[in-house]
């Protein structure tokens, strides 16, 4: 199995760090610092966590004022990059709230995101006051660095994975709309696939608004097209019927044509965690004209209360002429990871011929051997 992310933050990373530190600012307690960050239930903590305890022991032994401690960090975060130094625009979060520290704290945020991300750490700051936060966001949205154009998108998903939630971008995305605008025909890779995560993100709530939007913006430009597609991947899932035309599908009121038979069969019927199976699909398209098939299973995964939640996964998404049996197999493993934690009992197992249940069968998931 593989490591925890947050064994990133082993000793030797918190020694190596707290050297760092102290070679630009002499005053700094290397050993304060490591007992304040491994004190508690550190052992406990996962990956945030841990790094907010990284945060408030750097604020217990940096200088008290905001604007030094920054200068401090300043020196070192060239040194510093990746995903374990979310602590670095963690720390402008805790203490550079204050508002006449805002100009400093967007000015670090902006520095701090081009090597690890500042996407948590925004978040409060658009809560706290939501039309000067929004307003910096669209003027990162213009920048030449790619990694604030992706933070002014990905620091305003309504459901970003990890973060806090924006319940106002929940109930109301209006206000984030014309950022995405902006960003919707990005040369950067990186920021498209959050632009697009963004909608989909926007669909779980507000379906019509992204389908409406999805028409609008489709055939404007490649890239633009890019965002659309992978922004629409859970309408396309529910077979949304004009979702499912805007990209070649049938629509879902024509599915009863489109196979006469599906099978999945799941071999062995039962796996411990840990283990993996093989599933094998087979769909007998009907004898018509060539047509866009997407076909995924669902896992109708057993939860710690016994209740259910269904993941898809895609096995196939492409053209097949009429009469054409589409086939194949795929292997699952039922591994524990960071996102996600299996338990024991009868899972159900689900074929989708563009959205549209096709076939079923069944698995029993046994404790780790």
């Amino acid at each position: 199995m593989a490591e925890p992310l947050k064994a990133l933050y082993d000793g030797l990373f918190i020694e190596q760090f707290a050297a760092k530190v102290k070679e630009a600012w002499q005053p700094f307690n290397e050993r304060s610092f490591a007992e304040r960050v491994r004190g508690g239930e550190w052992e406990r903590l996962e990956l945030k966590a841990r790094a907010r305890a990284i945060t408030l022991a750097l604020g217990a032994e940096l200088p008290s004022k905001y604007e030094e401690a920054i200068a401090v960090l300043f020196q070192i975060d060239e040194q510093c990059s990746g995903l374990p130094y979310i602590f670095f625009p963690d720390f402008v979060e805790v203490y550079g709230l204050e508002q006449p520290d805002w100009e400093l704290s967007f000015a670090a945020l902006a520095r701090f995101t081009r090597r690890s991300t500042a996407e948590f750490a925004i978040r409060t700051f658009i809560l706290t006051d939501q039309e000067r936060t929004l307003a910096q966001m669209h003027a990162w949205a213009d920048d030449s660095n790619e990694h604030l154009r992706r933070l002014a998108s990905e620091g305003i998903r309504p459901r970003l994975p990890w973060a806090q939630a924006l319940p106002l971008f929940k109930r109301d995305p209006s206000p984030i709309l014309p950022i995405l605008e902006k960003l919707k025909q990005d040369p950067s890779l990186y920021v498209r696939k959050s632009v697009a995560n963004n909608l989909n993100d926007i669909a779980k709530d507000h379906p019509e608004l992204v389908i409406e939007l999805a028409e609008r913006w489709h055939g404007e430009h490649e890239w633009t097209d890019w965002i659309v597609r992978h922004g629409c991947r859970t309408l396309i899932k529910r077979a949304e019927p004009r979702v499912m035309q805007l990209f070649g599908y049938s629509a879902a009121a024509d599915e009863e044509t489109l196979f006469t038979s599906a099978t999945l069969n799941v071999d062995p019927s039962e796996v411990a965690i840990g283990g993996e199976v093989q599933l094998s699909y087979k769909v007998q398209l009907r004898d018509t004209a060539r047509t866009k098939v997407r076909i995924e299973y669902g896992i109708d995964f057993v939860k710690s209360g016994g209740k259910t939640s269904q993941k898809r996964f895609l096995l196939s998404d492409k053209e097949y002429a009429g009469g054409a049996v589409a086939s194949g197999t795929r292997t699952h493993r039922f591994a524990d990871l960071t996102t996600r934690k299996h338990y024991e009992g009868v899972h159900r197992l689900t074929l989708w011929v563009n959205g549209v249940q096709a076939a079923s069968s069944e698995l029993l998931v046994k404790g780790e051997v």
